[in-house]
């Protein structure tokens, strides 16, 4: 089992940030690899069809969301990341007046190198804290 556990700091209220990414149902409209988003469900689960920019779609079933501890966790059910048994987790937490870190962490089990995919998920991550950055600072 790989973890990847990586967090930013924003100058900005955690509920205003919250409002931007707590949906999720919304990440494309705030990271950069996704060009579309589709609810639906299955299996009893509400699901996420995310259309990647450039092709390909990841599913991800929502495991727990809780807007007001600001956090939801996720599985992913299919797609191109060279992982199995993923598990995620996305909070942001208030550290202040006008100022919060946002944390994305991960356990999955590796396809291949450990050290491919957990640079894969880093990148995820990357990508969509340098959007954060261009939006809110820091």
């Amino acid at each position: 089992m790989a973890n990847v556990d990586m967090s930013i700091t924003l100058p900005e209220a955690a509920g205003a940030v919250w409002e931007a990414i707590g949906d999720f149902d919304g990440l494309h409209r705030w990271h950069p690899a996704v060009a579309s988003s589709e609810r639906g469900e299955e299996k009893g689960r509400r699901v996420r069809r995310l259309s990647l920019q450039g092709g390909g779609q990841i599913v991800e079933a929502l495991e727990g969301h809780d807007d007001k501890g600001r956090n939801y966790s996720y599985t992913i059910l299919s797609g191109p990341l060279p992982v199995s048994n993923y598990r995620s987790e996305l909070t942001v937490r208030e550290d202040g007046v006008n100022r919060c870190t946002v944390r994305w962490s991960s356990r999955f089990d590796p396809v291949g190198g450990e050290q491919e995919a957990v640079g894969a998920i880093r990148g995820v991550y990357q990508a969509g804290f340098d959007s954060l950055k261009k939006r809110f600072g820091g």
